[in-house]
């Protein structure tokens, strides 16, 4: 293994970066909190485990009944010609497994010779339909489309084995995103190796067969994506769609090439079309039409390249040269593509910067382009990173992502913007960035201004220490915008603060990003107070001690019976040991929030020093669930006291506020409104989506 210049000063700007931040963290954490990150930022995560491919044990049989909806989401097609043993084990496979999702199945016999008839006729709640005579592929699914009865279509070849699973993914893609109209199973061989992760189509007609023989989990491979084609071996497509393109067109009979002849007919007509890593299906390439070109049914391939390639010559033309092997810059070359660099994977189900950055990646999919995310420590961060994959967003980690020179050196080129999430991440890979990716536009995302809460923090402690380290952090802040292209703020406050000390910076305002939510309960079922946020935050930390320890005591005295709920990961010992008060529940991590927004009456935002808007009084407002808070916490936030929030800045004030709402009716569903209505005016996705486009999607590629 080679070491580079680039790498020694990477890891250079790591080493201090990491030990500054590490004493910045003892004077304002705490030794026991600080060893905690500092575990967590240098551990390695075990490798991720594969579950192993599912198959029927011993001897082919048919089974005694399959599912059968009598209104199905899905009908099932899968056509067949003799190979009795193969469609046998395909149907153990699906009655093994039944979806979540309402199906019917529906086996198209194209003129067996053997025993298939009478086989399959005796399945209970199996639509067997037998032609007489042997048409081939396309007349045969065509023929099943057409008695069809579920929403979708779905081909599946009888010498498959779905696993566990496999259907209900293949539909989800419908439901995520934009104008999904056909989606692919990823086809794997049964030694677990891949077949096929989508495929690629050359301007010569040629297709390839992405990722076969690769590992699965290489994230090349393991994000939902736009694919050229996907194999007709198991797709799902709208029945409304299918048939109004004619269905797979017979001028490719009686086989190959319909289904990538489909998938340009479906992105002519608007639509996508994706392949989807989740829907496993193993597929034992050629058991029934061979592999040999050049004898047998196989033969048709070659023929029906040409024929396809005539057909669609004008579109091929865009596409890639077959002399070039398929990677992840050509097969995305239509789509702007877009590097996120973070310190970590998010976690949007713990902290609202998460949250804000997913619902970034959201926003950039729905808008047309391709997202590619990198954490700089490197790690599959379980269904968190899986989150993303079901996004769309091509997620990285070890081993498959090296270090990070040479990972930006293979990949940089094919980049058109780099944003780079918070200073310290920065300061690592901008020189890397400009160095490997010239050619991109580099956006800095502050998250919030560091060096505005660090100075907060140290004049509400009075620490000379803290002030110091604040104004280290300033000059290295400043330095970031100084040398990016663009730098992202949360709020209006941040833009007119780095107006003055970063004049000559190009700044856009993207705040949070949210998503309304149901109402909840009303006024009269609900009770409590609750606070979100989680500790590994200094501020969130001052805000609950506080609260408890001065407010809490005066809200209590007018009413005894009040609880308070405090949610939030990472807790330290100074906050568990809140839960002494009486009245305090300390719940930590709260895998799902919702029973608290849409139970507890009002939520809580007690910060004492901070910067950027807070995502806290988002998750609320966003719920209709009013918010007291202080001056800090809605700072930048366009609310007014009294219409959307309750302000009260001292204690006295904040408990006398917590208590009037908490009392008055009319005041609570005023505020619920409002507070709605803020969210959906500045803090939505469709309030940011014009910011989203000028930052990142205008220009030329």
């Amino acid at each position: 293994m080679s070491w580079s210049l680039a790498d020694a000063r990477f890891l250079l700007q790591r080493a201090s970066g990491l030990s500054r931040r590490g004493l910045l963290s003892l004077r304002t954490r705490g030794w026991r909190t600080t060893w905690e990150r500092l575990i967590a930022q240098l551990g390695v995560l075990p490798p991720r485990l594969r579950e192993p491919l599912w198959f029927p044990e011993g001897e082919p049989t048919a089974p005694a009944a399959i599912f059968s909806d009598p209104a199905p989401r899905a009908s099932i097609v899968i056509p067949v010609f003799g190979q009795l043993a193969h469609t046998l084990r395909c149907l153990q496979a699906l009655a093994a497994h039944p979806p979540h999702a309402g199906c019917e199945v529906i086996v198209v016999d194209d003129g067996s010779a053997d025993d298939t008839q009478q086989a399959l006729a005796a399945i209970a709640g199996l639509r067997y339909l037998r032609r007489e005579e042997n048409g081939g592929f396309i007349a045969a699914c065509n023929d099943g489309a057409g008695i069809a009865r579920g929403e979708y279509l779905v081909f599946l070849n009888n010498d498959t084995i779905p696993q566990p699973g496999w259907l209900d993914a293949l539909l989800a893609p419908f439901a995520s995103q934009p104008a999904a109209g056909l989606v692919g199973a990823q086809l794997r061989y049964p030694d677990g190796r891949l077949q096929e992760a989508g495929g690629v189509v050359f301007s010569d007609g040629n297709a390839w067969n992405y990722g076969r023989y690769g590992n699965p989990d290489d994230c090349r491979f393991a994000s939902l994506r736009d694919a050229d084609y996907v194999s007709g071996a198991a797709i799902a497509i709208p029945r409304e769609l299918f048939r109004s393109l004619g269905g797979f067109d017979a001028h490719y009979a009686p086989a190959y090439y319909e289904d990538t002849d489909l998938a340009f007919r479906v992105r002519a007509s608007g639509r996508r079309v994706l392949y989807q890593p989740d829907a496993v299906v193993v597929h034992e390439e050629g058991a029934t039409s061979g592999t040999d070109v050049a004898s047998g049914i196989k033969a048709y391939q070659t023929r029906n390249r040409e024929r396809f390639a005539q057909r669609h010559a004008q579109a091929l033309a865009a596409f890639g040269d077959a002399s070039v092997a398929p990677s992840p810059a050509s097969v995305h070359r239509t789509r702007r593509q877009i590097l996120i660099i973070d310190a970590l994977t998010p976690t949007p189900d713990h902290d609202s910067g998460s949250l804000r950055l997913v619902n970034l990646m959201r926003l950039l999919i729905h808008q047309g382009a391709h997202v590619v995310f990198l954490p700089a420590k490197r790690t599959h961060a379980d269904e968190h990173t899986h989150t993303l994959q079901k996004l769309g967003v091509e997620a990285w980690y070890a081993p498959y992502a090296g270090r990070a020179t040479a990972w930006l050196r293979e990949h940089g080129p094919r980049f058109d913007t780099v944003m780079i999430c918070r200073h310290y991440v920065a300061r690592e890979f901008l020189p890397l960035v400009r160095r490997h990716a010239p050619q991109a536009q580099v956006v800095f995302d502050t998250i919030d201004l560091h060096y505005l809460r660090e100075q907060r923090g140290a004049a509400l402690a009075g620490d000379g220490a803290l002030a110091r380290a604040a104004a280290r952090t300033r000059a290295l802040e400043l330095d970031i915008i100084a040398r990016s292209d663009l730098t992202l703020v949360v709020s209006e406050a941040e833009r007119a603060l780095l107006a003055q000390d970063a004049p000559q910076a190009r700044v856009e305002v993207l705040s949070n990003l949210h998503q309304l939510a149901d109402d909840g309960s009303p006024y009269a079922q609900r009770q409590d107070l609750v606070f979100v946020g989680g500790f590994r935050h200094p501020p969130n930390v001052d805000a609950v001690r506080w609260f408890v320890e001065e407010v809490f005591p005066l809200i209590r005295a007018g009413e005894p019976g009040m609880r308070f709920h405090c949610i939030g990961g990472h807790v330290p010992a100074v906050v568990q040991a809140l839960a002494a008060h009486d009245g305090v529940l300390v719940h930590g991590h709260v895998p799902d929030i919702g029973p608290y927004m849409r139970g507890c009456r009002i939520a809580l935002a007690p910060l004492r020093y901070g910067a950027g808007v807070k995502g806290k009084i988002n998750l609320s407002m966003a719920h209709g669930q009013p918010v007291v808070a202080t001056s800090v916490a809605v700072e930048g936030m366009h609310l007014r006291d009294g219409h959307d929030v309750l302000v009260g800045d001292d204690a006295e004030a904040f408990a006398a506020a917590v208590l009037r709402l908490y009392r008055d009716e009319s005041l609570w569903q005023s505020l619920a409104t409002h507070g709605r209505e803020n969210v959906q005016r500045h803090f939505s996705m469709e309030a940011a989506a014009e910011t989203v486009r000028r930052v990142f999607l205008t220009g030329a590629r």
